[in-house]
C-alpha cells in the first residue's frame, strides 16, 4: 500500500467520524446540552411589536435579572398566568427586574399580540419571534415556559407550566437575585417553597409546542 493510499484511508476515517459526530449532536443535542437550571441561558432573537420593529437579543439584557416568558396568544394557560407576571413586574420592574415575554405566534400576528397585551393591561416588554427559533434554542416543549436568568446569564429557575409568579417563593427569589433586602411580607425562599409548589400545581397547565 502506498503512502498516498494510507493517507486516503486516514482521511476517510476522519470524515466518517466527523459525520457521525455531527449526526450525534443533531439528534442528541438536547440530551448533551440541556437548557436547565444552572446552565447558561441561550441567546435568542425577537422583534418589538411597535412600529419600530427593533430586534432584541439576550445581549440587550446583559448584567440584568431577567424573567423570560415564552408564550402565545392562542395559549389559554399563558393567559391565566399573565396577571401574576404583570404583578411581579409592577413590584420589581422599578427595582431592576426585566420581564421579557416572547410570543411565538405566526408571522403577521402583531396586531393580535398588541390587542392581547392591551386586553390584559400588560406593561412589561413583549417581543415577537414568528420563526419560533426560541422554541428550539430553549428546548421548549410546551407553552408557557418561563426562565429566571441571573445577572451572570445563568438560569436560576425554569417552570414548564403556568405558575403564580407573584407567589412568596418567586418574589423571594427575585429579591435575592436583585440584591434587595428581605421583605417582612415575603417569606424566605425555603419557607415559601411549599406555598409556591401549591400555587404552581393549582395553575399548572400548558399547551404543547407546535413542531
Amino acid at each position: 500500500m502506498t503512502m498516498r493510499q494510507q493517507w486516503g484511508i486516514v482521511l476517510g476515517i476522519v470524515l466518517l467520524l466527523a459525520v457521525a459526530l455531527g449526526a450525534g449532536l443533531h439528534f442528541l443535542g438536547d440530551e448533551l446540552f440541556p437548557v436547565a437550571v444552572g446552565s447558561q441561558a441561550p441567546d435568542f432573537k425577537a422583534v418589538t411589536v411597535d412600529a419600530g420593529k427593533r430586534t432584541k437579543t439576550l445581549a440587550d439584557y446583559k448584567g440584568k435579572v431577567v424573567l423570560l416568558n415564552v408564550w402565545a396568544t392562542w395559549c389559554e394557560p399563558c393567559r391565566v398566568e399573565m396577571p401574576s407576571i404583570e404583578k411581579l413586574h409592577r413590584e420589581f420592574g422599578p427595582k431592576g427586574l426585566y420581564v421579557v415575554a416572547v410570543s411565538v405566534d405566526d408571522p403577521g400576528s402583531e396586531t393580535r399580540i398588541v390587542d392581547f397585551t392591551k386586553e390584559l393591561g400588560l406593561t412589561f416588554e413583549v417581543l415577537h419571534d414568528p420563526a419560533q427559533a426560541i422554541t428550539r434554542s430553549y428546548q421548549i416543549t410546551g407553552y408557557p415556559e418561563t426562565f429566571v436568568i441571573a445577572r451572570d446569564g445563568t438560569i436560576r429557575k425554569k417552570v414548564i407550566a403556568a405558575a403564580d409568579w407573584s407567589s412568596d417563593a418567586n418574589r423571594a427569589l427575585v429579591r435575592e437575585l436583585l440584591g434587595l433586602p428581605s421583605d417582612s411580607t415575603t417569606k424566605p425562599i425555603a419557607a415559601a417553597a411549599g406555598r409556591d409548589a401549591a400555587d404552581s400545581v393549582a395553575l399548572e397547565a400548558r399547551t404543547p409546542a407546535r413542531r
